[in-house]
């Protein structure tokens, strides 16, 4: 079992909880996940690590209420342990210098990509990060994205905070004034679609982390089956990073929606 350090709420429904993990903590890499249990008979839950502090011997796990399962999981406190915490799994990302990279991200796909953002600062590049969310309260991580991010990009769709529009307005504004050398884009499927669908008509490579159809993480149930360059791919055990321009979005938005009524 792991103790819950420190519990933190980043908005209405999102919680980051710091987890005592001494061993994850040190071989954790960025793009890496955990899958994690609340009780015995508890469902498993695929969480990418946002951050680790090696010395401390924690991770940071961000976590939206949108079930039972990530409702149980919020609703511990510091203090309490999680059952059964299992990583680092996956593959980490592909870190090297490109030049100038865009990160863009959208709601709580803001933590999955902070870890890149930090490792691609570290490796010299020019990281503009550009956050996007339905509103001002929905915005989370902004202090920790500026502090690796050599320029923070705030959208909202009603214009509460930062500049009113999607994400992919904050991304063409970037591409219009300076090169690209790579995007890498986490948050809702169909944000990601038109990410990748902006970035593939100015031909930048983009990374897209597919993470949120991920159940088991071990490649056995099958739910996190996508199409990628026309093949079938598992997102557990294959990525969970895949070339967003190779990515039948529209698939995996059916196949998201699946049990939407029953969660």
């Amino acid at each position: 079992m792991n103790k819950i350090i420190q519990k933190e709420y980043l908005s209405a429904n999102v919680v980051k909880l710091v987890v005592d993990a001494p061993l994850i903590a040190h071989a954790r890499r960025a793009g890496h996940f955990v899958i994690i249990k609340v009780g015995t008979l508890g469902e498993r839950i695929p969480l990418t690590i946002a951050e680790a502090d090696v010395k401390a011997g924690t991770i940071t796990l961000v976590v939206q209420e949108v079930g039972k399962s990530s409702r149980k999981l919020c609703a511990l406190q510091a203090g309490e342990y999680i059952t059964d915490l299992v990583g680092p799994l996956g593959h980490a990302t592909h870190i090297e210098h490109f030049g100038t990279v865009v990160c863009a991200c959208g709601g709580v796909g803001t933590a999955p990509l902070l870890p890149i953002a930090q490792a691609m600062k570290q490796a010299g590049n020019r990281v503009i990060t550009v956050l996007a969310a339905r509103t001002k309260d929905l915005i989370i991580l902004e202090r920790e994205m500026r502090q690796c991010s050599d320029e923070v990009i705030v959208m909202t769709d009603d214009g509460s905070y930062g500049t009113k529009g999607l994400v992919t307005h904050g991304v063409e504004e970037v591409i219009q004034r300076e090169k690209v050398d790579l995007c890498v884009t986490i948050g809702p499927a169909v944000m990601m679609k038109f990410v990748s669908l902006l970035t593939k008509k100015y031909d930048i490579p983009t990374v897209a982390s597919l993470n949120t159809i991920m159940v088991d993480g071990t490649g056995m149930c099958g739910a996190c089956r996508v199409t990628v360059g026309g093949k079938t791919r598992f997102v557990c055990v294959d990525g969970p990073e895949f070339d967003a321009h190779q990515v039948d979005f529209d698939e995996m938005m059916l196949r998201l929606n699946a049990y939407k009524e029953y969660e």
